[in-house]
């Protein structure tokens, strides 16, 4: 199957499966979004939210977090993965919010990746949630999904987003971001994943070769 027609295929079956898709992270303003997903960097969204709500009564605004001391912020995100770094850098971002941007979250990607603790993949989220821009954020659960249904090749987060952004239209990009980390959160599991319960099975390339294989 060409590239193209496979890209058009599985993009398909998550419009006709899945036409609603988007990020599970709970947030009610871009600066919250922008916490949540500094904070979801290996770990689960889920566990995220859990500490968000008593999180964002303590800590609500900008200026909020700017001025925390280390150890006033820190219980709050204990639980998190690296809670040390990203205390650290939640309030260092925060800062720096209010001294370059004017408490502005800015919308390109390089400014973005200015900010202590956001990476391309954090830079993207936010620039495509918060911006509809039409940016794809590769994480470990896209990274995995893009490979086994044979999406792309890349060795490396930069070289798979260059594939998914050269096949998936613009106005997809969106939405394709959330079906492919959904469907690896749920479906395309990383040790066990669900083969057989999956609707792109007979798509998947690794499935695929994986029954050849076994024949």
């Amino acid at each position: 199957m060409r590239k193209k027609d496979r890209y058009e295929a599985i993009l398909q079956w998550f419009r006709e499966t899945r036409p609603i898709a988007e990020t599970e992270l709970e947030y009610d303003s871009p600066f919250h979004l922008l916490v949540a997903v500094v904070l979801s960097a290996q770990c689960t969204d889920k566990r995220v939210n859990m500490v968000t709500k008593s999180l964002f009564k303590k800590f609500n605004t900008i200026e909020d977090f700017a001025t925390a001391e280390f150890d006033e912020l820190f219980p709050y995100i204990k639980s998190i993965s690296y809670p040390n770094n990203k205390t650290k850098h939640l309030i260092a971002m925060s800062q720096k919010l209010l001294s370059d941007f004017n408490g502005e979250i800015p919308s390109d990607i390089e400014s973005l990746m200015t900010l202590p603790g956001v990476g391309r993949k954090t830079a993207n989220v936010i620039a495509s949630i918060i911006y509809n821009q039409p940016v794809i954020a590769v994480d470990t659960h896209v990274f995995r999904v893009s490979h086994r249904l044979g999406l792309s090749d890349g060795k490396t987060v930069d070289a798979v987003e260059k594939d998914l952004e050269k096949y998936i239209q613009e106005q997809d990009r969106t939405i394709s971001h959330h079906w492919l980390i959904l469907h690896g959160r749920y479906t395309c599991l990383a040790r066990s994943p669900h083969c057989d319960e999956c609707g792109l099975k007979t798509l998947c390339r690794k499935y695929n070769s994986d029954s050849k294989n076994k024949i």
